[in-house]
């Protein structure tokens, strides 16, 4: 498994690869118990704003607009980042998202700008 896993926050825990268990959405996945979720840490200050995901499930900004976007608001958040980035670095972890869309969702944009930052310069 590679250190950054993306699965839906939805699925059975016990079906999905080993690794610290994050939920990445700012809301609560609807129907979803604490129990049933099993999470290790939840951080919703790396989700995209209210407003970000907004504009994008309107149909308002397309997926590369969207992307640009997210990666400018984990920029602006120094904090939730490095939380984050430290996880990574302790051991393999599971962003978890709940959305339904499972080929565009932030959880996919941020593995890979975690990715490039722990393979980039610096590091």
């Amino acid at each position: 498994m590679s250190r950054i896993a993306v699965e839906r926050v939805y699925d059975d825990p016990a079906a999905l690869p080993a690794g610290k268990r994050i939920l990445v959405d700012r809301l609560w996945p609807r129907g979803l118990t604490k129990e049933r979720a099993a999470l290790d840490l939840w951080l919703k200050e790396i989700a995209p704003s209210t407003e970000l995901r907004r504009e994008f499930h309107s149909g308002a900004l397309d997926w590369d607009a969207f992307r640009k976007r997210y990666i400018a608001e984990v920029d602006a958040n120094p904090d939730a980042f490095a939380e984050l980035l430290t996880q990574v670095k302790a051991g393999p972890v599971l962003l978890l998202y709940g959305s339904h869309d499972t080929e565009h969702n932030h959880a996919l944009i941020l593995r890979d700008f975690l990715q490039s930052r722990l393979d980039g310069p610096g590091d």
